[in-house]
């Protein structure tokens, strides 16, 4: 700069303070997402060593309340439109994977039955969720 001429303006971005906010953002949804579950707050049944829950996606999650209730991913159900419901819930998709969820409280009779209603509605191979022995919190 020399004396006597005026100041130039720079047009360039100054790219920190959008960092800052996306990096902000990314933890937020970094411990949200645990803590966005389907379905209703299920005590599960506790085992010495449950199996790796695997990939969540084409899941289709099936829980049943400490009551007995049925419900599909977020939806609470009536025992007569289950089949309905879980086609419903899988029309999209292509290779989809029943997991049934049931409360610890329960008689394995109900969940037998919801496991015995998914294959009377057309599909094979069920998931069961449990937790480990060691684990406290409550859910999943």
């Amino acid at each position: 700069m020399r004396l006597g001429e005026g100041a130039r303006m720079q047009a360039s971005i100054n790219v920190t303070p959008l960092v800052d906010v996306v990096l902000v953002l990314l933890i937020i949804f970094m411990v949200m997402a645990p803590q966005m579950r389907k379905g209703p707050d299920v005590r599960l049944p506790k085992t010495e060593k449950p199996s790796q829950q695997g990939d969540e996606r084409g899941r289709i999650l099936v829980s049943i309340d400490e009551a007995g209730g049925l419900w599909v991913n977020d939806r609470k159900v009536a025992p007569e439109q289950f089949s309905d419901a879980l086609h419903a819930a899988v029309a999209a998709e292509t290779d989809p994977k029943i997991v049934i969820r049931g409360d610890a409280k329960l008689n394995f009779r109900q969940v037998r039955e919801a496991m015995q209603a998914v294959d009377q509605a057309g599909f094979r191979g069920v998931g069961l969720i449990a937790k480990g022995r060691n684990s406290g919190a409550r859910g999943e």
